[in-house]
């Protein structure tokens, strides 16, 4: 009998609907690759509703398709935890680690993973002034699919207020960082092990956005990126440190801004993504696949090796 895998996928975050579609994806391409698969919207009501699933039995295997806060900062993998069932991605520590971002940098910093320097800040500070020189960045200190990130590159631009930012997305913190200029690197990981760089040039917005990130044609994927040797080898270095220094399991994804202007000293890790999507125009399944693993090959692999504890 095949084994019997659950799809956890949607959720309540802001990033619902790139869950549905990692979900849908990922569930499709395990059922042809031999599982029994069945796809749970979850609710709040999770811990009672995965044990129900399969006819009561509960599945062998939780393949985790969540993203964003619930889904990705360790509070699922908690429950999964609780209920003895194997899971994919990574585990209750590093899922907490990668999804709290300023503790994330710092963690990397004392390995010697550069990152943006920055601060965080109460959003009820922002009174009308620039809270850093400019040009900045602020965004949430835990989220993704860059929702909430405001870039502020020019006098000619209002700071952003209190009012402003999403009290859901921020919390009442924010995430003050100073502005990266250059080029848009990303690099995947199975385990520890980087698989390319691959480079992004946004067509949609002023940066990676969501729009640019999911939308067809929002973004064009250079892979592999046409940087220098040295630049390649430093991306893939760096992912593989930050993946191994807060622990990430199964599939990941580091992403960089690169100031070719000051070489490898220019390369900078914004964050660690534990969660990547699996859409049509996600980046890791992209990566693999240029490495000679397909999609379903891809799923089969993270479903192999999920575990419990991670």
């Amino acid at each position: 009998m095949s084994r019997k895998v659950l799809v956890l996928k949607g959720g309540w975050c802001a990033e619902r609907e790139v869950s549905l579609s990692s979900g849908a994806q990922a569930a499709e391409a395990l059922r042809d690759e031999g599982y029994t698969v069945e796809e749970l919207d979850v609710t709040r009501s999770v811990a009672a509703d995965i044990p129900e699933t399969f006819g009561g039995e509960g599945p062998d295997v939780v393949f985790n398709a969540l993203h964003g806060p619930f889904g990705e900062d360790g509070r699922i993998q908690s429950v999964l935890e609780l209920l003895d069932i194997p899971y994919t991605h990574s585990g209750v520590l590093a899922s907490a680690l990668f999804m709290d971002y300023p503790m994330a940098k710092a963690v990397l910093a004392a390995v010697g993973v550069p990152v943006p320097g920055g601060e965080t800040i109460a959003t009820d500070s922002l009174k009308g002034q620039h809270p850093a020189e400019i040009p900045y960045v602020v965004k949430p200190t835990g989220d993704g699919s860059s929702f909430g990130v405001y870039i502020i590159k020019t006098d000619n631009q209002a700071p952003p207020t209190a009012e402003a930012l999403d009290e859901d997305l921020f919390g009442g913190v924010a995430m003050v960082e100073p502005f990266i200029p250059g080029r848009e690197l990303t690099v995947a990981l199975l385990g520890d092990q980087p698989l390319g760089v691959t480079e992004i040039i946004a067509n949609k917005g002023t940066f990676y956005d969501y729009e640019s990130k999911y939308a067809p044609g929002g973004s064009e994927h250079v892979l592999p990126a046409q940087i220098p040797a040295d630049i390649t080898a430093a991306a893939l270095d760096m992912a593989a440190r930050a993946a191994r220094s807060l622990g990430a399991r199964g599939l990941s994804r580091a992403d960089f801004r690169w100031d070719e202007s000051n070489g490898v000293n220019g390369l900078f890790i914004l964050e660690v993504n534990t969660q990547p999507g699996l859409t049509p125009t996600s980046l890791a399944p992209e990566q693999a696949a240029a490495k000679g693993t397909g999609f379903g090959a891809l799923v089969r692999w993270m479903v192999e090796d999920a575990s419990c504890p991670r």
